[in-house]
C-alpha cells in the first residue's frame, strides 16, 4: 500500500502494518538524496578537506606546526583523542547494557548509536597516530616479532590504549554488523537493482527469517552484548590511566577512572541526542524515536552530568585533604589562573546546564534539549583541554611555565575531525537503515509474527513501552 510520509503516524499509538514499518525505515536507503543532503555533505567534506590540508602540513613540517611547547608537550592531539573516545561510549551502553536490562526504549536508537560509536572511535584513532610526529612508525605500537628485536613497552599506558581501543572498535563493529543482518535481508528482498541486491545478499549471509536463524541470532547477540558491556568500563578507564599513572599534580589521582567513564557516557549521550533530533525530523521518525525516548536519554545526561559535577568538587576536596601545596596550587590555578576562562566554560556547560533537565517540560522540549546537548559536548571538550593543558602549563618549576596557544593548524585538524565524523554519519543514513526494523517490530504487540516471513500486512496494536 502507498504511504503518505508527509503525515505523521505513530508506531506507538497507531496501528501500522509490518509493511508500513519496513517502508518508513527503509525509505531513506531507497530514494535519491535531496538538495539538503548534498549541501550537508558538501559542508562536512569541506571541513574534512581543511583537516586533511592541516594534516599534510603537519606531516611535511612536523608537529612544530602545532601550539605544543615546553612544558605543554601534549596539546590538541590528546585532547581530541580523549574527547572522541568518550563520544563513542554511548553506543555500546545503549546497545549492550540497556539490551541486557531489557529496556525496550533503546530499540529506536540502538542502531544509530552503534554506528556512531564506530565512527567516533575511527576518528579518535587518528590522533594517537599523528601526535607522535612519526605516524609511519605506528606499527611499533603492536607487539609482533621483528628483525630489530624491538618490543613495545608493556608497562606504558599508551600501549594499553592500543589494545583497549582496537578491541573496543573490533567488538563494536561485530556487534553492529550482527544486528544489521536481519535488516540487510529485508533490504535484499525489497530492492530491484541487481548490484544492490548482490551486495545485500552477500552481507545478509543467507538470512531467511527462519526460526532457526532467529534462534542463533538472538544467542549470538546476547553473547556479544555480554562481551561488550565490560568494554564500556574498561576502555575509558584505560584511557584515564594515560594521566592517572603519572606523577604530575592534577593527573595523579585515583578518581580518574570512574570520573572519565561517567564523562564519556555523558558526552556520548549528548552527541547521540543531538544527531537523532535532526535524523528523526528529516526522516519522519518522530513516532519511532519518540519524545519519551529522548526524555529518558536526557535523564541519563542529568545523572552522568551530576556525577561529573561531583567529581569536579571531589578533585578540589582531595587536593585540600592531601595537604600537598603543589596539588592544591594546581586546582586553584585551574579555577583562577590563566586558563580560568576554559575552566568556567567547562563548569557552566557540564554542571549547570544539565540541571535544567530536572524540569520535565525542558526534558521534553526539542529546541532546549538540543541546545543543552550542544553545551554538554562543548563543555566536555573543554574538560579534556583543562585536564591536559592547565596541568602541563604550570609544572613543578615556575621557570618553565608557559602559556599554550593553539595554532590555525590545531584548529583545522579539530574541524577536520568533526568533518570526518559527520561525513561518515551522512553516508550511513543513506546506505543503511539507521533504525533497526527487527527491533522496532519486537516492541510491538503481535511482533511474534515478525520472525516468520516478515512482509505481510496484518495489522496489530502496539504494546506500551517499558519505562526506565
Amino acid at each position: 500500500m502507498s504511504i503518505d510520509y508527509s503525515k505523521e503516524f505513530s508506531v506507538i499509538e497507531g496501528k501500522p502494518t509490518l509493511a508500513e514499518i519496513n517502508d518508513l525505515i527503509a525509505r531513506p536507503t531507497e530514494t535519491r538524496p535531496d538538495r539538503g543532503y548534498y549541501i550537508a555533505l558538501t559542508i562536512t567534506l569541506s571541513m574534512l578537506l581543511i583537516g586533511i590540508v592541516c594534516l599534510g602540513l603537519t606531516f611535511y613540517y612536523g608537529i612544530g606546526m602545532w601550539g605544543n611547547n615546553q612544558p605543554v608537550g601534549w596539546g590538541f592531539g590528546i585532547v581530541n583523542f580523549v574527547f572522541w573516545v568518550g563520544i563513542g561510549h554511548a553506543g555500546t551502553l545503549i546497545s549492550a547494557i540497556l539490551f541486557l536490562f531489557r529496556q525496550k526504549w533503546r530499540n529506536g536508537i540502538a542502531r544509530f548509536s552503534e554506528g556512531m560509536t564506530i565512527f567516533a572511535v575511527m576518528t579518535a584513532g587518528i590522533f594517537p597516530l599523528i601526535h607522535v610526529g612519526r605516524p609511519w612508525l605506528a606499527a611499533y605500537l603492536f607487539p609482533y616479532p621483528n628483525e630489530h628485536g624491538i618490543w613495545v613497552n608493556f608497562i606504558s599506558p599508551l600501549v594499553w590504549d592500543v589494545f583497549a581501543v582496537s578491541t573496543y572498535l573490533t567488538v563494536s563493529l561485530i556487534f553492529w554488523y550482527v544486528g544489521l543482518i536481519p535488516d540487510l535481508a529485508s533490504l535484499r528482498d525489497r530492492t530491484t537493482g541487481k548490484i544492490k541486491k548482490l551486495i545485500y545478499s552477500v552481507f545478509s549471509l543467507g538470512w531467511r527469517h527462519s526460526n532457526r536463524h532467529w534462534h542463533h541470532y538472538e544467542m549470538v547477540y546476547l553473547v556479544l552484548a555480554g562481551f561488550a558491556t565490560p568494554l564500556v568500563l574498561s576502555v575509558h578507564t584505560i584511557v584515564s590511566f594515560d594521566f592517572a599513572v603519572s606523577v604530575l599534580p592534577g593527573w595523579h589521582s585515583t578518581i580518574f577512572p570512574p570520573y572519565f567513564v561517567a564523562g564519556a557516557v555523558f558526552s556520548g549521550f549528548a552527541m547521540v541526542q543531538n544527531v537523532l533530533i535532526v535524523v528523526r525530523k528529516i526522516f519522519h521518525y518522530e513516532h519511532i524515536i519518540t519524545i519519551d525516548t529522548l526524555e529518558k536519554m536526557n535523564k541519563i545526561i542529568l545523572l552522568t552530568g551530576s556525577m561529573v559535577g561531583y567529581s569536579y568538587g571531589m578533585e578540589f576536596f582531595i587536593a585540600w585533604y592531601s595537604g600537598n601545596p603543589v596539588e592544591q596550587f594546581v586546582f586553584i590555578n585551574r579555577a583562577f589562573g590563566p586558563y580560568a576562562w576554559a575552566y568556567w566554560i567547562m563548569v557552566t556547560c557540564n554542571v549547570i546546564s544539565p540541571q535544567l533537565f530536572w524540569f520535565k517540560k525542558i526534558r521534553r522540549t526539542i529546541p532546549v534539549m538540543f541546545v543543552i546537548g550542544v553545551f554538554v559536548n562543548v563543555g566536555m571538550w573543554f574538560e579534556r583541554f583543562v585536564i591536559v593543558v592547565s596541568s602541563l602549563s604550570r609544572d613543578f618549576l615556575p621557570s618553565s611555565w608557559r602559556y599554550f596557544t593553539p595554532t590555525p593548524v590545531d584548529l583545522g585538524i579539530l574541524l577536520g575531525s568533526f568533518g570526518f565524523f559527520f561525513t561518515w554519519i551522512l553516508l550511513f543514513i543513506k546506505t543503511l537503515p539507521v533504525v533497526s526494523i527487527a527491533e522496532i517490530k519486537g516492541v510491538i504487540e503481535g511482533s511474534q509474527i515478525e520472525h516468520h516471513a516478515a512482509e505481510d500486512s496484518t495489522s496489530f496494536r502496539p504494546r506500551q513501552q517499558e519505562g526506565m
